[in-house]
């Protein structure tokens, strides 16, 4: 592995750091999951043979967060200033008021979704992991990853879907 594990922490820390975030919907827990995160990234990094570290850091933050999960015993998605980046991107008032209104949809929908099928649309449509790489944070087959994925996209659309009707 060519890169240190400051270069890495540079890259990645704002996908691992929104990732976590939304999976944990606490600022200061998000941090303190991040931080968890790169310090066991630093202790395999030197065993680490892969490819790809971006895949390989929300593997990594994927079974820190369920650790804690398994702690805690509750998950909540993260609320508006998890799409504040998207926003960003929106020039009038209107723009904006109707971007964080389907988000806030979004949202909701998300918190409904089942476990799984949560997890595989943050991982490949907010993360844009692809389906390898989500299936190996999910610790998944690919084929199941997809099914889990569609699923989850299709409650998405059907329920926004009734929301404009």
């Amino acid at each position: 592995m060519k890169d240190s594990i400051d270069t890495i922490y540079q890259t990645y820390f704002n996908d691992i750091y929104y990732f976590l975030l939304s999976l944990c919907h606490n600022h200061h827990s998000a941090e303190d999951l991040v931080q968890e995160t790169f310090f066991r990234a630093h202790l395999y990094l030197e065993n680490f043979q892969g490819k790809n570290v971006k895949a390989w850091l929300f593997t990594v933050a994927y079974h820190v967060f369920i650790d804690q999960f398994r702690k805690n015993k509750r998950l909540v998605i993260k609320e508006d200033d998890f799409f504040q980046r998207k926003m960003d991107n929106a020039q009038r008032i209107e723009e904006t008021i109707v971007l964080k209104e389907d988000i806030q949809r979004v949202i909701d929908i998300l918190k409904i979704l089942p476990e799984k099928q949560k997890m595989a649309v943050l991982l490949a449509d907010f993360h844009e992991l692809t389906t390898e790489e989500a299936a190996a944070v999910m610790n998944v087959s690919p084929t199941y990853f997809k099914v889990l994925l569609f699923r989850g996209r299709q409650i998405i659309r059907q329920r926004r879907k009734e929301f404009h009707e």
